[in-house]
């Protein structure tokens, strides 16, 4: 794109004349003919003035919408979904990205919400009939936290058995043999239940080394309310665990007022591991060990790849499969383990 500095050179005038011409300022004084020739020369190298770039690139934005399988009040319940959204929020600012956010309402999605847009980012589990719903819309599709068993989107996940092997190792060193469970359930399309790969990778790892309870499984949904009332129920066990790995920090902190109620000393009769390494986590009493997960940066990968979806018209999908951190505190620090 021409620049002022190129049309002065080429009409022979400063900068400033040709500035203050584009501009139709009408207090310079300069002949017509002078006039003309610098409009000519701006026509003939396709000069546009930063108004018109302005505009222009209003024009020509990106139009995404979020779409967070949560209601907003749920969302609140659990933060993990929320720092994701934050995560996409903050890489659409950054590139001028027009964003539209969209939350369940009673269940569903309407249509005509996601008119409009140039690509969807599916934050959350989606059944059939929701994913078939995005795809009506656009061509242009990632899903966050989720990979659909259909082989055409893009996707952004943790690497969920990974995290749960590490932990569960890092508990067994600790000298623990009675591993407890406690998760949520996630449920789409009206009561089909999406597989949790922590619990899933739990069984899978204690089975394998003959330490699998199933007694000590329990699970409900991802909120503190449900932290705490499961932790009640597997302090009723005559036998109870020694750890709990626990599938967020949300149902963590419940169970920690649970414990705390009970009088049970934490880390020194029950450790506890969390999942997510929410903000408050190192501010509980003890302090959480957790599963740190990059959320944001989650949000932000899909966006890039959104982006080069538009941009590159790729058709084979990507899977970004994003590591974890183990954190360790004061939670799971025991210093002695009840054989």
């Amino acid at each position: 794109m021409a620049t002022l500095k190129e049309i002065a050179e080429k009409a022979g005038v400063s900068v400033a004349t040709v500035s203050r011409v584009l501009n139709y300022d009408t207090t310079l004084s300069v002949t017509d003919e002078t006039k003309k020739r610098i409009f000519e020369i701006a026509q003939e190298l396709n000069y546009k003035t930063p108004r018109e770039r302005s505009q222009m690139s209003a024009k020509d934005r990106l139009r995404f919408g979020v779409v967070n399988w949560y209601s907003e009040s749920q969302e609140l319940d659990d933060p993990y979904y929320m720092a994701v959204r934050l995560g996409v929020e903050k890489e659409c600012f950054r590139r001028q990205i027009e964003l539209v956010k969209l939350f369940k309402k009673e269940g569903s999605y309407e249509s005509e919400w996601l008119t409009g847009l140039d690509g969807i980012i599916a934050v959350g589990k989606f059944g059939k009939r929701e994913i078939d719903l995005f795809a009506s819309v656009t061509d242009h599709i990632v899903f966050v936290d989720y990979s659909p068993d259909e082989d055409r989107f893009d996707s952004v996940v943790v690497d969920f058995r990974k995290a749960t092997a590490r932990v569960l190792q890092y508990l067994i060193d600790l000298g623990h043999k009675h591993i407890g469970y406690i998760g949520g359930r996630e449920y789409v399309d009206d009561g089909h239940l999406i597989q949790d790969e922590r619990e899933r990778t739990f069984y899978e790892y204690l089975y394998l080394r003959g330490m699998f309870i199933p007694e000590y499984v329990f699970t409900g949904r991802f909120i503190a309310e449900d932290g705490y009332m499961l932790m009640k129920q597997a302090l009723q066990l005559p036998n109870r665990p020694t750890a709990f790995f626990i599938a967020s920090d949300s149902m963590a902190i419940g169970a920690l007022r649970a414990l705390h109620e009970a009088g049970i000393d934490v880390p020194n009769e029950v450790a506890i591991v969390g999942f997510n390494d929410l903000p408050t986590s190192k501010f509980v009493q003890p302090p959480l060990s957790t599963v740190q997960v990059y959320t944001e940066f989650m949000g932000e990968t899909a966006v890039e790849l959104l982006v080069e979806q538009i941009q590159t018209k790729r058709e084979i999908p990507k899977k970004i499969v994003v590591p974890t951190k183990l954190v360790v505190r004061e939670s799971s620090c025991a210093h002695t383990v009840k054989k």
